[in-house]
């Protein structure tokens, strides 16, 4: 009976190896599965490194001018924010102005592709397909030929410096160049 009463408290203070190693199994296992989501969550692919603030200057039709743009993880990393903003002076005879816009990157539910919808202060609302390009990514509307396409693109030139791209289809014709501007990061 001292025996049996001695490997019993034993027992309740020091449990068996086997459930100590399966509870650990479990908690190995519950990281695990926690860590690959955060990481599916937040592998934003081709995008991955716009990821920050960057500041720029560039030139291009609307004139030359200058401004900041982020991306930042939202929505616990199932989003990708892109704010923007960029500022013309005056010239030429025409009045200075500010451009804005926000951009929503994500991945499509069921092709888990990456995907992205953009909206400005003149109204313009368009969606975009992201895809990998030669040192960068490339924003571009799927849209067919007949109507007006646009295309976005970032091409990584060092740490922390980039340029950007931005061109216009008009409807039956082939891209041109609107906006060519160069960027660094900031933070």
């Amino acid at each position: 009976m001292n025996r049996i009463s001695r490997s019993a408290a034993i027992a309740a203070v020091f449990p068996p190896i086997w459930i100590t190693l399966l509870t650990m199994k479990r908690l190995l296992i519950l990281a695990a599965l926690f860590a690959s989501l955060a990481l599916a969550a937040e592998d934003w692919g081709p995008a991955g490194f716009l990821v920050g603030q960057w500041t720029g200057e560039g030139s291009g039709q609307p004139g030359q001018g200058s401004g900041d743009f982020s991306f930042t993880p939202d929505l616990q990393g199932t989003v990708l924010i892109r704010k923007s903003f960029a500022e013309y002076p005056p010239a030429n005879g025409k009045p200075g102005f500010r451009h804005d816009d926000l951009m929503v990157v994500y991945r499509e539910e069921t092709s888990k592709q990456l995907r992205a919808i953009y909206f400005d202060n003149e109204g313009h609302v368009i969606q975009y397909a992201v895809q990998p390009a030669d040192g960068g990514v490339v924003f571009v509307t799927d849209g067919p030929r007949s109507g007006a396409r646009y295309r976005l693109i970032y091409t990584a030139v060092e740490p922390g410096r980039l340029k950007l791209k931005f061109e216009i289809a008009p409807p039956g014709k082939d891209f041109s160049t609107y906006i060519e501007a160069s960027a660094r990061r900031a933070r």
